[in-house]
């Protein structure tokens, strides 16, 4: 049987200032499956996916594709899932575009016109090839969080994370990175306080709270429980209607 993409079996974990932030999470995504992670601030949304590709290890079991997440998989682990980090600076460092792009892949062992090809078709998955040579700090804030993008892209990874993925976006920037994750066709978990982003992006959800899973659903149904969303400090926007 094809293994899930994701599996997360009674995940704990404590800061070193002895804060516990998971409380034994299990979560199962399966290839091909686009999730949300929802929940307020301090959930510990951003504490289980930092788990997802070994930068945070805790007590329990995760497995990406079958591969167990341990120090002896590290590597494989971390080209397996890719994580875009909400601020692009955290990710854009080099001269151009192009550069960024190819710095993943070539860290992975890839060169010459292999790795010419994966940077190509990272640029044009996500619809910025003609800025191939531009400095990233040239770009607007939409097209440098596309770069961002790409550069996760171009290590093919089994899952695609997104830390908060729309924040800070006007309304066109967001639209198109929409675009861009809806046509990718791969696995996603993205972390977002963006319900409609959500709903847009996401046939399913699980919100976290106090360092659990609360529910766990079609993310339809969630938005629609009005009560939940009160219970875990969430709301949608004023005016927003789901039909």
């Amino acid at each position: 049987m094809t293994p899930p993409a994701l599996l997360v079996e009674r995940l704990a974990y404590a800061y070193p200032d002895g804060h516990q932030a998971l409380f034994g999470v299990n979560l199962r995504v399966e290839q091909g499956e686009r999730v949300a992670v929802l929940g307020p601030n301090g959930a510990g949304k951003t504490t289980l996916v930092l788990h997802l590709n070994g930068v945070l290890t805790g007590q329990g079991k995760v497995e990406v594709t079958g591969l167990e997440v341990n120090k002896q998989n590290m590597k494989e682990v971390r080209r397996r899932v890719g994580i875009v980090f909400q601020d692009p600076d955290d990710q854009l460092f080099m001269p151009t575009v192009r550069e960024d792009v190819a710095f993943g892949p070539a860290n992975f062992g890839l060169r010459g016109p292999e790795l010419d090809a994966r940077v190509k078709r990272a640029l044009d998955d996500v619809g910025m090839a003609e800025h191939a040579d531009r400095s990233p700090l040239h770009l607007s804030g939409g097209q440098r969080r596309r770069v961002a993008l790409a550069t996760v892209l171009a290590c093919d990874p089994d899952v695609l994370v997104l830390d908060e993925p729309s924040a800070n976006l006007e309304p066109r920037a967001r639209r198109e990175l929409a675009e861009v994750l809806l046509g990718l066709g791969r696995t996603t978990v993205m972390v977002t306080h963006d319900l409609p982003y959500a709903l847009q992006l996401c046939p399913r959800s699980v919100l976290v709270d106090g360092g659990v899973v609360v529910a766990d659903g079609p993310t339809r149904d969630l938005l629609a429980d009005d009560a939940l969303l009160a219970r875990h400090r969430l709301e949608l926007p004023f005016g927003f209607r789901l039909d």
